[in-house]
């Protein structure tokens, strides 16, 4: 282990690949790095799971269309919007975030040892034997506790809730979700591990049309019920999707082909994978108080009039579209960060961090310009039917315009939390030493502290916003705690070891943020130019894109730069060979 890493990774991160002890292939020559990902795997597999991501979203979006028209934003949905916090806090701990965290490492691990001693037993199949049979159990028993325990959590989360029956029998039918998604969680986190992501981004596509099948079906015979028994059906259909293809790769050998299961398969491997149960703690306590933000808009929120609620969930759905196509830069790259710090090389995994926190941020503040100028009538062309009238479309409107300036901040996080957790690893080598410091273990609950403090800014603002501002309180407390958070982990991440260039990431970000406001003060001039709704959202969209493209361009981002500067190759017209070489024959100067 050389000398020049933190001390806080000496006993975290394997030797570099290139020097390898003596052994690792059986031979005692060092294992070959591992392949770089062919010439547009990154493009085409973000292709793919943006397309899916996508038409998860629009179910998504859909099915809220359809919540509001049914039954609009009064007591019944607020029953059944604290019975949503269920799958709602089951969703990041056991699909994106803890599963992720903690899993994709893990199989990131198995795949390097794999690689340097093929002939050892399959490290892959070893972490499944070992993780697999006790997530199922804890998972189940968690859904259970949950499902008996429904008239106390609703009582904890909504406690001025006019009809708490309703929730609590809803509460009881999502509990079921928790089982399938952590089912999910698990199986996606080895697909996108082994570079496979079509079948994981194709997850809330599944999960959307159960939710729409039985809502469309039963809403007129059970009312909100109906919606949750949808949360539970496309919960099963989650997993359900995934089980097919993590069997394929599972029974596939390192080659690819087979097993692989030839006579140096019968030795025990000096690299075989430890379990180390314990760091599930850290990345589990962190989910939990992110999490933590919406109980506290739910708790202050029943004892405001009601509908609250449900204009603050509508608007957060909304809000969340901004960062979608933020959060899948970072689950694509996070199996390369994963493997390269596996692998011991911080310097592939600094510069991929640094990349993904600049074309994240880009993203998604063009996401936030555009919400911002076009926030009534983006809410009045989607929501505006039914139940759900003009009053709710400006509350919700309102809400958003606040919502957005927090949305910067949940997108860096997402890509900061991923490396940072891939160095708390669920399993080590059998061969580490696994010498663990305090300055170590201290900082595994580092992520969870920053969320305590950001926790803490959150409660603070809404206890003294919302007497006065209603919602709005609410929503600026939760912008206002997950930027406190952000900074906070952007220091983290240094301390932890990713030497990131914090002068060159903040410059980048500052132009993008300047950018950012200028599109959206033109925006905001350009929505207001039109009454409808459809062309009031076209207008300022446009006028957003362009200006944010042109200040963008001319502040010197790369993010944006190099994407106007690509599309202004492809768009400049083709010259003409014949009048290419005539001009050849002139004389210089003519």
């Amino acid at each position: 282990m050389t000398t020049d890493r933190p001390a806080a990774l000496a006993s975290s991160l394997p030797a570099p690949r290139g020097t390898a002890p003596a052994g690792g292939h059986g031979d005692g020559s060092a294992p070959a790095p591992h392949p770089a990902p062919r010439r547009g795997f990154l493009a085409k597999a973000f292709g793919i799971t943006a397309v899916l991501s996508a038409a998860g979203s629009g179910l998504g979006l859909l099915r809220d269309l359809l919540l509001a028209r049914y039954f609009g934003a009064n007591q019944g949905t607020d029953a059944f919007l604290v019975a949503w916090t269920v799958p709602e806090t089951a969703a990041p701990l056991l699909i994106e975030d803890a599963m992720s965290f903690l899993m994709v490492p893990a199989f990131a691990l198995a795949l390097v040892l794999r690689e340097e001693d093929p002939d050892a037993p399959d490290p892959v199949r070893q972490l499944v034997r070992a993780t697999l049979p006790w997530l199922l159990s804890a998972l189940g028993c968690l859904a259970l506790t949950v499902a008996l325990g429904a008239p106390r959590v609703v009582d904890l989360l909504a406690p001025g809730l006019p009809d708490p029956a309703l929730a609590v029998t809803c509460t009881r039918i999502t509990a079921i979700t928790v089982l399938p998604f952590g089912v999910a969680g698990y199986l996606a986190a080895a697909l996108r591990a082994h570079h496979r992501f079509t079948a994981p981004a194709g997850i809330y596509v599944a999960h959307n049309l159960g939710i729409l099948a039985v809502l469309l079906c039963l809403h007129s015979v059970l009312g909100v019920r109906s919606a949750a028994l949808g949360v539970a059906a496309g919960s099963l259909l989650m997993a359900g999707l995934l089980i097919g293809p993590f069997l394929r790769r599972l029974r596939q050998g390192p080659s690819g082909t087979g097993t692989g299961s030839g006579a140096g398969r019968s030795r025990r491997s000096r690299r075989a994978l430890v379990l180390m149960p314990l760091a599930l703690l850290p990345v589990a306590a962190f989910t939990l108080i992110r999490q933590a933000q919406v109980f506290v808009e739910r708790y202050l929120g029943s004892a405001l009039p009601p509908g609250t609620i449900s204009h603050l969930n509508y608007a957060a759905k909304v809000s969340q579209l901004a960062m979608t196509a933020g959060i899948l830069i970072c689950t694509i790259t996070f199996p390369l960060v994963a493997r390269a710090l596996a692998a011991g090389d911080l310097t592939a995994a600094r510069d991929r961090v640094e990349k993904d926190l600049g074309q994240a941020a880009a993203v998604v503040l063009l996401g936030t310009a555009c919400l911002v100028a076009c926030a009534p009538s983006v809410v009045s062309l989607l929501f505006e039917r039914g139940a759900f009238g003009p009053h709710d479309t400006a509350a919700t409107a309102d809400v958003i315009r606040v919502y957005s300036f927090g949305l910067p901040a949940q997108a860096l996080i997402g890509v900061m939390i991923r490396p940072y957790f891939s160095l708390c690893p669920v399993v080590r080598r059998a061969d580490d030493p696994g010498t663990e410091d305090g300055r170590r273990r201290l900082l595994d609950w580092y992520p969870a502290a920053a969320m305590v403090l950001g926790l803490g800014v959150t409660v603070t603002t809404g206890l003294l916003a919302t007497p006065r501002f209603g919602a709005l309180g609410l929503a600026a407390g939760n912008a206002a705690g997950i930027t406190a958070v952000a900074a906070l982990l952007l220091r983290g991440l240094v301390l932890r070891g990713i030497p990131l260039r914090l002068p060159r990431v903040l410059g980048g970000h500052a132009r993008l943020v300047i950018a950012a406001a200028g599109a959206t003060l033109l925006g905001t001039a350009a929505a207001g130019l039109a009454a409808d709704p459809l062309l009031s959202t076209l207008l300022g969209g446009l006028t957003v894109a362009l200006a944010f493209a042109a200040l963008g361009t001319g502040l010197g981002a790369r993010e944006v730069r190099g994407p106007v500067l690509a599309v202004a190759r492809a768009l400049k017209p083709v010259r003409n060979p014949a009048t290419v070489a005539e001009e050849g024959k002139r004389p210089h100067g003519q």
